[in-house]
């Protein structure tokens, strides 16, 4: 038998609830910086741009040079500035209390001792939106194109990237794959790849990884397994098959591995960290996290939420991209 007629979110329990700049920052801190390439530590974070930010990436020539009494300047400098503009977003949602108050209310009601009070109802609303917030803002990081029809939030990596190379931005020798899919037969060889086209001043750099999807780590694993033809063998890595990775890091050519989950099946990128940036306005007045009790207004049992946020990425220096695609 049903139950919601013993279930009281009525007049009495209003959970209107209003955050706005800086005390919405905790809630929008949740939804944004919980994807996955962000969380991971896969991009840097520029997390309080009011409007927009001037990166600026500083390169100098031959610096050393023979002893002589006169000053005698012989290198030159190079200041690359590109500029990372986060889009207004919001999000408009009306729910049903009564879909959600179940597991409210077993969260309430704990499952054992020591277990602590969960947030009221309406931090609880939030954080369900704020889930489906960090899902789409990983997808956008990545493959976001606010020219698609599906309007996506904001131009991701992927689209970045593909005009810097149009633009010559990022050397053709660094620009490779040519459009071939990624097997289990190929994966090796196509990473290897992606190493050999990494600038040698790059190579060996803390903060240097390859950026591949799911699909390729999937791949990659399997090859490393034994399951292709890779010159392993049958049995793997230690004779072990694929069980021998236990989702720890990989690497490649002593090169490390970042997996992000929004990333094209296809596509693979080599980059610093340092060169790839998020940019929000955690502290802006325009954040703002909403949730209006409905009952109030028009006697039902809708919980309306509005989130307004700000997103995008940007990268430092294209020359120091790869890019197989």
């Amino acid at each position: 038998m049903s139950n919601l007629k013993n279930v009281k979110l009525a007049t009495a329990t209003n959970i209107t609830t209003t955050y706005a700049g800086e005390f919405a920052g905790e809630y929008i801190a949740a939804a944004l910086l919980s994807a996955s390439t962000i969380d991971d530590g896969g991009l840097t974070v520029k997390a309080n741009i009011a409007f927009k930010e001037v990166i600026k990436k500083l390169a100098t020539g031959a610096l050393v040079q023979a002893a002589a009494c006169d000053f005698t300047p012989n290198s030159s400098v190079t200041l690359t500035e590109r500029i990372i503009q986060p889009v207004e977003l919001m999000v408009n949602l009306q729910l049903c209390k009564y879909d959600f108050v179940n597991d409210w209310e077993s969260q309430s009601m704990g499952f054992g001792l020591g277990q602590t009070l969960p947030p009221k109802f309406s931090d609880f609303m939030i954080a369900h939106v704020a889930s489906e917030v960090a899902q789409n803002t990983e997808f956008n990081i990545w493959q976001g194109d606010t020219a698609a029809a599906s309007n996506n939030s904001f131009d991701g990596f992927e689209k970045l990237i593909a005009v810097a190379v149009a633009a010559g931005d990022i050397p053709a020798a660094q620009a490779i794959g040519g459009g071939v899919a990624l097997t289990a037969a190929n994966i090796v060889e196509k990473l290897s790849d992606v190493v050999t086209a990494i600038p040698a001043q790059l190579y060996g750099k803390e903060d240097l990884f390859i950026y591949i999807g799911s699909k390729a780590a999937k791949l990659y694993v399997q090859a490393l397994g034994g399951f292709a033809a890779n010159g392993l063998g049958a049995n793997g890595v230690s004779n072990m098959g694929t069980q021998w990775w236990n989702n720890g890091s990989l690497t490649v050519n002593g090169v490390k591995i970042f997996v992000g989950q929004g990333l094209s099946d296809d596509k693979m990128y080599a980059a610093q960290r340092s060169n790839l940036y998020f940019g929000t306005g955690l502290l802006n007045s325009t954040q703002e996290v909403k949730v209006l009790d409905m009952s109030d207004l028009d006697a039902s049992n809708n919980a309306r939420i509005v989130m307004r946020f700000t997103s995008a990425v940007q990268f430092g220096i294209a020359s120091d991209i790869v890019s197989y695609v």
